[in-house]
């Protein structure tokens, strides 16, 4: 899954989305991208799941 986060501006950013999708999914693989702004996930957890978690993180994220 690919997602799109706007507010996702830094090394920090990319650190935090990914500790956010890994504690959905700690086997989680993760590619954030502070640069363009998105972020790859390969996960066994649902797109929903990932999404509520990086929003409750405070990095809501739309579908890229």
């Amino acid at each position: 899954m690919r997602f799109h986060i706007e507010n996702m501006t830094c090394g920090g950013c990319a650190r935090s989305v990914t500790k956010a999708v890994e504690g959905v999914d700690p086997k989680a693989r993760v590619d954030a991208d502070p640069v363009t702004k998105t972020v790859t996930v390969e996960s066994s957890a649902s797109t929903d799941a990932i999404s509520r978690a990086l929003a409750d993180a405070g990095y809501p994220a739309s579908a890229a």
